[in-house]
């Protein structure tokens, strides 16, 4: 993953964590934080309610957790994404729902498709998964993690092994583990569920309702396009969706090559109850801005 600065581009791999340090560290951005004042933000219109929208909370790292909250608020929405449970009474204060919780992995590369893991990855998740529920929450993040050199069908195997090690329990709790499609052609080398077809495929050999995907546009646009009819495909196993502009993980603008407002109203048209979530890097030096017009865009 990379982040949007002056200075030369990070390597690949670059994670969520990394960019929230670098940008804490630098000061890349957004200078609100540090004045310990947000700008003041217009009442919003009303959004059209077709879809329910979210913001990634690493995205906007030199605003706290509260003040992301306000700004959220202020945008005419009410969900954070990829928060973990440190921060919900702080969600909970503001009225704001965390619409996906993260915490339980072990990062992007250690996941379900290696056996090495699944001791680790199923007690954490385990306890997750109760705090999950017990905050009130649904959607819980997962990982396959890297391929390390096997088929995509091993992969694929150990993965279903160790997901059904905490699938009855996620059941039993009403939560849905949401595992994400990545790309490891630009972001995130080696990562195994990179394509669709084979999450797909794993949702249906889970088969449940409390496993599904987390559908990355950006992801997804990089690895194999076709983004509107595989949406019509297999919408039936994306739990979650989240954007960003290609090239350069930026705004979702003109200045990129995916259509937005078609795309969500593709989503919008297959009955979809769930979240969207912006999880692009602002390299306005306006992101608030970028994020409301992000937010206009997708409000179809």
């Amino acid at each position: 993953m990379a982040i949007h600065s002056s200075g030369p581009a990070p390597a690949p791999g670059f994670t969520r964590r990394d960019a929230l340090r670098v940008a804490l560290a630098g000061g890349v951005g957004l200078g609100v934080a540090a004045a310990g004042a947000l700008p003041v933000l217009a009442d919003a219109a009303p959004l059209k309610g077709r879809l329910k929208h979210s913001v990634a909370r690493w995205t906007f790292p030199q605003l706290s957790v509260a003040q992301l909250c306000q700004t959220v608020k202020g945008l005419g929405f009410a969900a954070i994404d990829l928060v973990g449970p440190e921060d919900w009474p702080t969600l909970k204060a503001h009225g704001i729902y965390s619409s996906m919780c993260n915490g339980a992995e072990l990062g992007l590369t250690k996941g379900f498709a290696g056996r090495e893991f699944h001791d680790e990855l199923v007690a954490r998740y385990t306890r997750h998964i109760d705090l999950v529920a017990d905050a009130g929450y649904r959607n819980l993040i997962c990982f396959s993690g890297k391929r390390n050199g096997m088929d995509p069908q091993q992969g694929m195997a150990n993965a279903e092994a160790g997901l059904k090690r905490i699938l009855g329990y996620a059941e039993k709790r009403g939560v849905v583990l949401v595992m994400e499609l990545l790309n490891s052609r630009v972001d995130h080398p080696d990562y195994l569920c990179d394509h669709s077809a084979w999450g797909v495929a794993l949702c249906k050999r889970l088969g449940s309702d409390n496993f599904g995907l987390l559908y990355d546009i950006y992801h997804m646009q990089i690895m194999e396009g076709d983004i509107i009819a595989t949406i019509g495909r297999h919408h039936a196993h994306f739990k979650h969706y989240h954007t960003a502009g290609v090239p350069g993980r930026h705004e979702i603008g003109d200045q990129q090559e995916l259509n937005y407002p078609a795309i969500c109203r593709a989503i919008g048209d297959t009955g979809f109850e769930g979240y969207l979530a912006q999880e692009f890097m602002p390299a306005s030096p306006d992101p608030i801005g970028s994020l409301r017009e992000a937010i206009r865009l997708c409000d179809v």
